[in-house]
């Protein structure tokens, strides 16, 4: 095999996988933002901040099967050509964004309650419920922006989502600095404007992704928005059957993380705060393989609709190897350069500064083993998502990260003596078994041509 063989998927590859990295570091850059500004206001503001988005998170990823899932549905119809299917698909995903964004307006209103329950200080746990009742709102706004994000990628329009994603970030910023700080005759609403800044921002963001999504000539024909009110029953469940158990899947993975924080809060706030920083450093280098996840949804569902089972295996192996050059990459980086690294995130005058930086040189070489593992199960899910199948993957997430990761980080942690490295061990073993089982079913089917038959949702 030549290499001349796989360079054209290597350049569609990265033309769609490059802009929708820049998307996802915007999006990371947008929250940073709102940390940095809310920090510079208060410590009880920032306390309330962390915890509140933490759980927006987990409830808007819930959400965010319909839009991430529709990714691969919606490139095989295009290449089908199909675009009655792509009105169906998307409207039907808007309307599950919509529905799911009510439902959890109850969870966010009185969440104030909850938080108190589950022991956190009373100015932090009503700080964080207003900051919830007014970003809550915001959640219909991203689901949508998501949903017309995907729409426009499965036409390789990925560079507008980024260009789009990129605008908001100092439109962000303006609006925190008007309404965290009370300037150009705002009030000073601290962390609730910072929500209304979020909620903002994510109106102006989709109502230009909307903009472009009907302006733009190849998507007339589609008419998105013509008799939106009318229901499509067969196509809602079929993205609803589709698009759930993504939001099912992106939890359990985001549970795994937030259950790892957990357990290393145990140790203190210094090992806590070292777990932090390696996880931040890992989540930026993850941006590009999501990225290219993305990338391979679109790609796989292509070659789904096209019935091109060749296109099919080289788009895969292409993905794959991008994925690892990348995870070396990065491992390399972690291994050779941690300290520079941790050191952007520390104060050299503070005097716990040398603590965590020891604690979290140490995590960085965690780190970077689990680089391959996490590039190659994300790989993974992104090619089953192409093929439309999304319930066999939730459950083999469910089992890799809850069954096998994240009790045996605790093992390792606590019984076993390793400490804050056992738990790392933990979630490297919780990434590697998602891996093996997330390509062992995709070349599955790939070897027996379910891929490139009828495919069907779910």
């Amino acid at each position: 095999m030549s290499f001349a063989r796989y360079r054209p998927h290597i350049a569609a590859t990265m033309a769609l996988g490059l802009p929708l990295v820049g998307a996802h570091l915007a999006r990371m850059a947008i929250g940073i933002s709102d940390t940095v500004m809310i920090g510079w206001y208060s410590v009880d503001a920032l306390a309330a901040l962390v915890l509140a988005t933490s759980i927006l998170l987990i409830l808007m990823m819930l959400g965010a099967g319909y839009g991430i899932g529709i990714m691969g549905l919606l490139a095989t119809a295009h290449a089908r050509d199909d675009t009655t299917e792509i009105r169906r698909v998307t409207r039907m995903a808007l309307w599950l964004s919509l529905v799911h964004g009510v439902l959890m307006m109850p969870v966010l209103w009185y969440s104030g309650p909850l938080m108190l329950a589950l022991g956190q200080a009373e100015i932090v746990a009503q700080l964080s419920q207003d900051y919830l009742r007014i970003a809550g709102w915001g959640i219909v706004l991203t689901l949508w922006a998501m949903v017309l994000n995907s729409y426009l990628a499965s036409m390789e329009r990925t560079q507008v989502v980024l260009w789009l994603t990129l605008a908001g970030l100092p439109v962000n910023v303006a609006f925190n600095w008007v309404f965290i700080f009370g300037n150009l005759g705002a009030p000073e609403l601290g962390v609730r404007g910072a929500a209304i800044a979020s909620v903002g921002t994510q109106a102006v963001t989709l109502a230009a992704i909307l903009a472009y999504a009907l302006w733009l000539p190849m998507t007339r024909p589609i008419a998105l928005m013509q008799r939106f009110w009318r229901a499509d029953w067969p196509a809602l469940r079929a993205v609803f059957l589709l698009g759930l158990p993504v939001g099912l899947t992106l939890v359990a993975e985001i549970g795994m993380f937030v259950g790892s924080n957990v357990m290393m809060g145990w140790f203190g706030t210094q090992p806590l705060a070292a777990h932090g920083i390696a996880l931040q450093l890992s989540s930026i280098s993850f941006m590009f393989q999501l990225g290219v996840s993305n990338a391979a949804t679109i790609r796989t569902g292509q070659a789904a609709g096209r019935g091109d089972a060749v296109m099919m295996r080289d788009a895969a192996v292409t993905v794959l190897w991008i994925a690892a050059g990348f995870g070396a990459l990065t491992s390399l980086a972690f291994i050779v350069l941690p300290e520079p690294m941790v050191g952007l995130y520390l104060d050299p005058a503070n005097p716990q500064s040398e603590a965590i930086l020891s604690l979290a040189v140490g995590l960085m070489f965690w780190a970077a083993l689990f680089q391959l593992a996490d590039a190659l199960q994300v790989q993974g899910l992104g090619l089953l998502r192409g093929v439309q199948d999304t319930r066999g993957p939730m459950w083999l997430a469910g089992i890799s990260y809850w069954v096998i990761g994240l009790p045996a980080g605790y093992l390792l942690a606590f019984p076993l003596g390793m400490g804050p490295t056992g738990l790392w061990a933990g979630l490297l073993i919780g990434l590697t078994v998602a891996a093996v089982l997330m390509l062992r079913r995709f070349w599955s089917g790939v070897e027996r041509g379910d891929w490139t038959g009828a495919a069907q949702p779910g």
